[in-house]
């Protein structure tokens, strides 16, 4: 557990402790009285009931349009399962850059206006929250419908034969068995809108800012640290309730439920019902999905002189100063930065994986949770923390590269500790144990014994780990150096830049970056097996 904790606490705890105390500190003292003049700001109000509002509108409409295909996949079966299953996680890997761009091309800004809860709902906002909507589906349909398969079907089917109604029994018996997962899952997905960036930034424009995106106006181009250090704090505990309220319903979740082999418990579609949420399932997949990334790729291939691969030859030169080499340039920097915070992810996840299964205990369970806290600190505070922190030996890496892989193996651990902590609670103790006993070293059990039982997990890892250091943005957006820049900030640079040719440039560059991760995706799909999808990802 010492190389994980080490690792955090020099690039996670120490950035974003340094930000903080620089913003809040002033001649040598706590000015506490900043938090409550910036919280009363009216302007700052604003924002942080628009980051609740759009969090909370977005996990309903998220729960309300997955639930019923957690259902089909949970319970029938039908030709392409696998495939459909694969396509609709595609979204929760693909880069925040990518969705925005597409739900740009798709919906635009502005349009007709109506009003929920003190909001105007224009085009922007219907953007916003159906873009967290495609990004989020895949969190509830896999943390949900994989207890729901897990369910045993006959307590339900008794409460039927009893004289319950279909729906009765299901509001009684199945409801509350998925009350924790359901939880859970909302949690998790009010965690992802709460803390957005990239879609926000991208679809908001300068009317609309949540908590992440005042961070980094503040930050970046006001250089008001006082303001960005409060924001950052208020992230910060409201991330924190959210993760412990998150344990909490997980390990109800665990230690309330009769559960048994998923393989027994689908069915082929019956019933006029049943065929209805298949089709219902299509059409979400058709229209929610496979649309605004149809429409991306057009939006790409629409160049000045017709459809054709005007924009993606663009992208072999630099011009108009937007970039000081090739925007082509980014594709080959993002795939080395991720493939090195690949291995670091998977070396400190993997690590920290290990001591949460040999040890037990509140300190263990504290560590599990402050695994997981770089998913919703806000990225822009780490990245802006790397700059003004590790600039002095023997951590002086403000001018080397390493500091993007560092930042985008933050957020790659959590997942590979999440693929990786199911599978290694799965291997027998005993197999360990008799090794130890016949005098294996702990490094020799882990290699020899571990290591071939969860190799398929680990590739997992590997995969989860480098599609979302692929697509990270809100902490490389500080620190890409301009002549090295990632995809997403060069898609960034050229959403910034007006004209249809910087714009056609950027939809050509979400496109690649899609089907990277996309390409990731499948793979993974075709590695996986029903044991290792028992884990939250």
């Amino acid at each position: 557990m010492a190389v994980p904790a080490a690792f955090f606490a020099v690039f996670f705890a120490y950035p974003v402790a340094s930000i903080v105390g620089r913003g809040l500190r002033q001649d040598g003292r706590w000015q506490f009285a900043t938090i409550g003049d910036v919280l009363g700001d009216p302007d700052i109000r604003h924002v942080l009931w628009f980051t609740c509002w759009q969090a909370a509108a977005s996990t309903a409409l998220t729960l309300a349009v997955a639930l019923p295909g957690a259902y089909v996949f949970a319970r029938l079966d039908f030709p392409g399962k696998r495939l459909l299953r694969a396509v609709v996680t595609v979204p929760f890997v693909l880069p925040t850059v990518v969705v925005g761009s597409a739900f740009l091309a798709l919906l635009g800004r502005g349009g007709f206006t109506d009003s929920l809860w003190g909001v105007r709902l224009d085009t922007t906002v219907w953007a916003i929250l159906i873009a967290h909507v495609f990004f989020n589906y895949a969190v509830v349909v896999r943390t949900v419908g994989g207890l729901w398969a897990q369910l045993d079907p006959r307590q339900e089917e008794a409460a039927v034969m009893l004289g319950a109604s279909r729906l009765t029994a299901w509001r009684r018996v199945t409801l509350p068995a998925l009350g924790p997962s359901v939880a859970a899952a909302a949690l998790m997905v009010f965690l992802f809108t709460f803390t957005s960036f990239g879609v926000i930034q991208i679809l908001g424009g300068p009317t609309y800012s949540t908590l992440e995106v005042e961070i980094y106006r503040e930050t970046a181009e006001l250089l008001d640290l006082r303001t960005a250090a409060v924001l950052t704090l208020v992230q910060f505990v409201a991330v924190g309730a959210i993760l412990a309220v998150h344990a909490w319903t997980v390990r109800r979740r665990e230690s309330a439920l009769r559960l048994v082999d998923a393989a027994g418990t689908s069915h082929r579609p019956r019933g006029r019902g049943e065929w209805a949420m298949l089709g219902g399932l299509l059409a979400v997949v058709a229209l929610l999905i496979l649309l605004p990334l149809g429409v991306l790729v057009a939006r790409s291939l629409d160049g000045p002189g017709g459809y054709g691969l005007a924009f993606y030859r663009a992208l072999g030169s630099a011009n108009g100063g937007t970039f000081v080499v090739a925007p082509f340039q980014a594709v080959w920097n993002s795939l080395r930065y991720a493939a090195v915070a690949t291995v670091m992810a998977l070396a400190i996840g993997g690590l920290a994986a290990a001591a949460l299964v040999r040890r037990a205990g509140r300190l263990v369970r504290g560590f599990d949770a402050l695994l997981m806290l770089p998913l919703g600190t806000s990225a822009v505070t780490i990245g802006f923390g790397f700059l003004i922190t590790l600039d002095k030996p023997p951590l002086d890496l403000r001018e080397s590269w390493i500091l993007v892989p560092l930042a985008q193996a933050l957020v790659g651990v959590p997942f590979v500790v999440r693929v990786m902590l199911p599978v290694l609670r799965a291997v027998d103790d005993r197999l360990r144990e008799a090794a130890a006993v016949l005098g294996a070293s702990p490094l020799r059990v882990w290699r020899e014994i571990e290591l071939p039982l969860v190799g398929r997990a680990l590739a997992i890892a590997a995969g989860f780990a480098f599609a979302v250091s692929l697509g990270e943005f809100g902490a490389t957006v500080f620190i890409a150096r301009p002549d090295s820049p990632t995809l997403p900030v060069a898609v960034a640079r050229l959403l910034d830049r007006a004209g249809p040719y910087t714009y056609g440039q950027a939809m050509a560059l979400s496109t690649i970056l899609m089907l990277v991760c996309a390409a990731s995706l499948l793979i993974l799909e075709n590695l996986r097996t029903s044991a290792d999808r028992s884990g939250e990802f």
